[in-house]
């Protein structure tokens, strides 16, 4: 095992003993992650990263429909702290008649591209620092839909216009919160997690639980959060622009986020070998926080 690996493996250890041994209501962003502006492909982003020299996997996260790439600051710190540069774009384009922050698949394979070209530029201060063959996403509500086609190699309009679309060898892993389909997907050799308020009003709870069971392909598994609503995981409710969600949610704001980002973390951590991750998200990790329940086929 390389340094950089030793380095990764012990920051998993801790972090993973932390949100065990501090109960959840007691987490808290975590400070010591930076953040800068870059742009990839033709839209502005923002990039959260921990300290470190290890050579992190890239968490593109895919933002809901109108919801400005800001509203995910806490969120995306957080999943960054577990050892993730998580890249969080602002995609402007017209859906029909309407123009407005609408991802698309397309973003995957730019955001690839920009990992290997930041990664080799001189005077990044990413550089040597990003893993380009490690690509894992993140999506929420409208992003989580086009997440989830991008893994069947789908080109479904609204999410992707074009006749060939064919996602990222470098895509390893998914997790989504507040996302649904409503037709099956072929996800086989991508893991899936889906994160679910069980308040949510605008991605109904049954439709979140039809499309994990829809899935293709295990790994997979299903966290409903409890209490919270469609933005459980948005900085506040009814980020500007967006659609506002007729439920109302009774779990604390932090702690709602916190929960979302911890399982996508781990989650996504596991499926890329981490062995204490593992353990958590197909173990222990259930009994030990209060705000989820969770249904997983390991496969």
């Amino acid at each position: 095992m390389t340094f950089p690996r030793r380095l990764a493996a012990v920051t998993s250890a801790a972090l993973i003993a932390a949100t065990l041994l501090a109960p959840p209501a007691q987490a808290d962003t975590p400070t010591w992650v930076s953040s800068h502006e870059t742009q990839v492909g033709a839209d502005p982003a923002t990039v959260h990263v921990p300290p470190g020299r290890a050579a992190l996997p890239v968490a593109l996260l895919l933002q809901g429909g109108n919801v400005p790439k800001e509203s995910y600051g806490r969120f995306a710190r957080t999943v960054a702290g577990f050892g993730f540069a998580v890249v969080v774009p602002d995609h402007q384009r017209a859906v029909g008649p309407v123009t407005g922050l609408f991802p698309e698949s397309q973003q995957l394979q730019a955001t690839v591209q920009w990992a290997a070209e930041e990664n080799a530029r001189a005077g990044s201060p990413l550089a040597g620092r990003l893993d380009a063959g490690r690509l894992v996403l993140l999506g929420h509500s409208f992003g989580g839909a086009a997440g989830l086609f991008s893994l069947g190699n789908t080109c479904m309009p609204p999410f992707c216009f074009g006749p060939v679309y064919q996602r990222p060898g470098a895509l390893r892993a998914a997790a989504f919160y507040g996302a649904s389909t409503g037709v099956p997907i072929a996800n086989a050799g991508v893991p899936v997690a889906l994160v679910q308020g069980d308040a949510d009003g605008s991605n109904l709870p049954a439709a979140a639980r039809a499309t994990y069971d829809s899935l293709g392909s295990p790994p997979k598994v299903h966290v409903s959060v409890l209490g919270a609503n469609h933005y459980g995981l948005t900085d506040t409710q009814t980020p500007p622009g967006a659609r506002p969600d007729p439920s109302p949610q009774t779990l604390s704001q932090d702690d709602s986020i916190d929960a979302a980002a911890r399982w996508s973390a781990l989650f996504l951590r596991a499926s890329l070998g981490d062995r204490l991750a593992e353990a958590y998200v197909y173990g222990f990790g259930d009994a030990a926080d209060p705000h989820v329940t969770v249904v997983h086929e390991r496969g």
